[in-house]
């Protein structure tokens, strides 16, 4: 067998080198990563453990719980009081809404400190209210001065400043959650680079886009996929820290949230390391919503929702799960707040004469959320973060900011074309075979 000369062997070498570069630019630029083979599974001994914990109506010193069990401070007794809509694992409505809090930077205090103000508490004396959480950090006085001479003087005021911020925030549906664990960072980063760069071959024709490319939200481990702001990367983490904020059950990983008015005495986990992913076990294989048959009416529909621009954002399939309807990616859902604020909204920034720091930049925007996953959305009334929309019409007419392009063009349609778009939207039910809830007193909480 003949050798090849040293031109022979640079030519392969040089092939070679071709060939790999664009394997690596097809990898880096087009592909989605690794193809999803399999769904999620979990053994079935797994699974019906994590029901049990999932289901389970926890008490303070609760015999299941390592630790002190359920509290000090927390939102539900269980995780099914709260994930009950269309079956066990589903969204719910809004007497469930957790209530976050913001407290900005103010003089003396620079500190930007965030967290829940939980609805119940184990011990009455560290009950969590907005009052208390005032009493703390208090609203800062204004002041009007007088400079100048007095053939030319100016008046300062300085408005009061209140640092406290709250926003309802609602629990969203699990079902098809394992399945989201599985979109790759790649995909999502991929999509929105796909969008840049069909936005600026629009705006070289001068066809300038009105639906900007959404932010990616980084944190650790990777893009951020679960919670209304993208704050946790896989699965496992935001199932750990809901048991730790939401039921005050500490795991491993996240220490049970403590009142903001004391600090109760430290406590072994709650949860070990075997329970939790048991819970993670059983809430990754819960089933994925459906795309229901809803005839010609919601096929119209659904060629609308991608015409009018809803799918840019909640893009139908992702990473290689269909019909999953989200691009992960955060956006500014409302117009921008007239000078002058609110009076002491979430949205209202420090008056600059206060020469404060702002917004860490590790922390979102106040109006910036995650594009919600719609599958599973005609089950899951009402809507929107803080369920202000009790229709899926309201929802739709509620995009503003960034939004605000789609549902103009969705007011203008005419009314039988608005009746096939939330026809389309209809069709998105929560799984068929989602399970019900067995615990008599669990279905008692998630009927109040």
């Amino acid at each position: 067998m003949s050798r090849l000369s040293p031109s022979g062997q640079r030519k392969v070498f040089g092939l070679g080198m071709v060939v790999t570069a664009v394997a690596v630019g097809y990898w880096t630029f087009f592909s989605d990563g690794l193809p999803i083979w399999r769904g999620p599974s979990a053994s079935a001994s797994e699974i019906a453990a994590g029901r049990e914990l999932f289901e389970r109506e926890w008490s303070a010193n609760d015999p299941m719980a390592r630790g002190d069990g359920l509290g000090p401070v927390f939102n539900a007794r269980s995780c099914a009081a709260c994930h009950f809509q269309g079956g066990l694992g589903g969204g719910g409505a809004n007497e469930h809404n957790a209530l976050g809090f913001e407290v900005l930077p103010r003089p003396g205090d620079h500190t930007f400190r965030s967290g829940t103000i939980h609805n119940f508490s184990t011990n009455p004396a560290v009950r969590e209210t907005i009052g208390r959480l005032s009493q703390i950090h208090p609203t800062v006085t204004g002041s009007t001065t007088v400079t100048g001479t007095p053939d030319c003087q100016r008046t300062i005021t300085v408005p009061d400043f209140n640092p406290v911020r709250t926003q309802p925030v609602q629990a969203t549906a699990l079902f098809g959650a394992g399945w989201i664990d599985l979109i790759s960072d790649r995909a999502i980063l991929r999509n929105a680079r796909n969008r840049g760069v069909q936005n600026a071959v629009r705006e070289l024709s001068l066809q300038f886009d009105d639906i900007p490319v959404g932010k990616v939200r980084h944190v650790a481990g990777g893009v951020g996929k679960f919670g209304w702001r993208g704050q946790f990367h896989t699965l496992s983490e935001f199932v750990s820290v809901a048991c730790a904020n939401e039921l005050g059950l500490g795991t491993p990983d996240n220490p049970q949230a403590q009142p903001f008015t004391s600090h109760s005495p430290a406590s072994e986990p709650d949860l070990d390391r075997t329970q939790v992913r048991q819970l993670v076990a059983f809430v990754k294989t819960l089933p994925r919503p459906i795309e229901a048959d809803g005839g010609a009416h919601a096929a119209r529909g659904r060629q609308l929702f991608g015409e009018i621009g809803c799918a840019a954002c909640h893009v139908p399939d992702l990473g290689g799960v269909t019909g999953v309807y989200s691009d992960f990616l955060l956006y500014v859902m409302e117009d921008p707040v007239p000078s002058g604020g609110r009076g002491g909204s979430a949205y209202d920034p420090a008056p600059p004469e206060l020469n404060l720091p702002g917004r860490p930049g590790s922390e979102t925007e106040p109006n910036e959320w995650k594009t919600p996953p719609l599958w599973g959305v005609a089950d899951s009334a009402p809507y929107w973060h803080d369920g202000t929309a009790p229709s899926l019409k309201d929802a739709v007419l509620k995009h503003r900011g960034n939004g605000k392009a789609v549902s103009e063009r969705f007011k203008k349609l005419p009314a039988a074309d608005q009746e096939s778009v939330l026809a389309f939207l209809g069709t998105l039910k929560a799984p068929p075979d989602a399970q019900p809830l067995r615990n008599s007193a669990v279905t008692r909480l998630a009927r109040k």
